[in-house]
C-alpha cells in the first residue's frame, strides 16, 4: 500500500481515486462484455471460412489431374496486392479484409484448355478466402489480448485500487476523528486552567 498523509487533502484525493474507480470499473466491465460478443462472432467468422476453403479445396482436386497437362496457373494471373482496412471495436482498431487484387494475363482461348477458366476462378476463390481467413485470426489475436488486459485491469480495480482507496479513507478518517477528540480534550483542558487562575486571582 502506497504510503499516505493524514490530512484533509488526502483524505478528499482518496475519495476522488474512490469515486473514478467505482465509476471506471463500470465501463471496463461493459467493454469486456463488448470484446466477448465479437470474438464469438469472430469465431464463427474463422469456422465458416474454413468450412468454406476446406469445401473450395475439395473442388481443387478435382482438377489434379487435370493439372497434370502441365498448365500452371499462375502464367494467367498474379496477385497484385491484399487490401485492408480498419474498424474500431471496443475502442480498439483491427484490420479488416477488403479484397485481393489480382492482375489477370491474356491467353489464347482457343489453344488453353477449356478447364482452365473455371480452375483459375476456383484457385482465386480459394486465395481470397485464405486471405480473409488469415486477417479474420488476426483480429482474433488482437482483441483476446485486449480481453485479457480488460480482465487485469478489472481485477486491479475490483482486487486491489478500490479496497486500499476504502481502507485509507477509513484510516485517515479515524487519525482526523483521534485529532479532532484530542483538540476538544485539550480544549477542556485549557479552559478548565484559565478558569482555575481566575479563581485563584479572586481570593486572593
Amino acid at each position: 500500500m502506497a504510503k499516505i498523509k493524514y490530512t484533509k487533502n488526502e483524505l478528499k484525493k482518496q475519495k476522488d481515486n474512490l469515486k473514478r474507480f467505482t465509476r471506471y470499473l463500470p465501463t471496463l466491465e461493459l467493454k469486456k462484455q463488448q470484446l466477448l460478443v465479437e470474438i464469438r462472432q469472430i469465431q464463427n467468422r474463422i469456422e465458416k471460412l474454413t468450412e468454406e476453403l476446406n469445401q473450395i479445396t475439395a473442388e481443387v482436386t478435382k482438377w489434379v489431374d487435370v493439372f497434370a497437362e502441365d498448365v500452371d496457373l499462375h502464367d494467367f494471373f498474379q496477385v497484385m496486392e491484399i487490401t485492408t482496412d480498419t474498424e474500431n471495436i471496443a475502442g480498439i482498431d483491427i484490420p479488416t479484409f477488403v479484397e485481393v487484387v489480382f492482375l489477370d494475363k491474356e491467353y489464347d482461348l482457343y489453344t488453353t484448355p477449356l478447364w482452365v477458366d473455371r480452375a483459375i476462378a476456383v484457385v482465386k476463390d480459394q486465395i481470397c478466402r485464405h486471405a480473409e481467413l488469415k486477417i479474420t485470426q488476426r483480429q482474433e489475436a488482437i482483441l483476446r489480448e485486449e480481453l485479457r488486459i480488460t480482465i487485469q485491469r478489472i481485477k486491479l480495480f475490483e482486487e486491489v485500487k478500490i479496497p486500499e482507496a476504502r481502507e485509507n479513507i477509513r484510516v485517515i478518517q479515524i487519525f482526523l476523528g483521534d485529532q479532532m477528540t484530542a483538540e476538544v480534550v485539550r480544549g477542556k483542558i485549557a479552559k478548565a486552567k484559565i478558569e482555575k487562575k481566575k479563581q485563584e486571582v479572586s481570593t486572593v
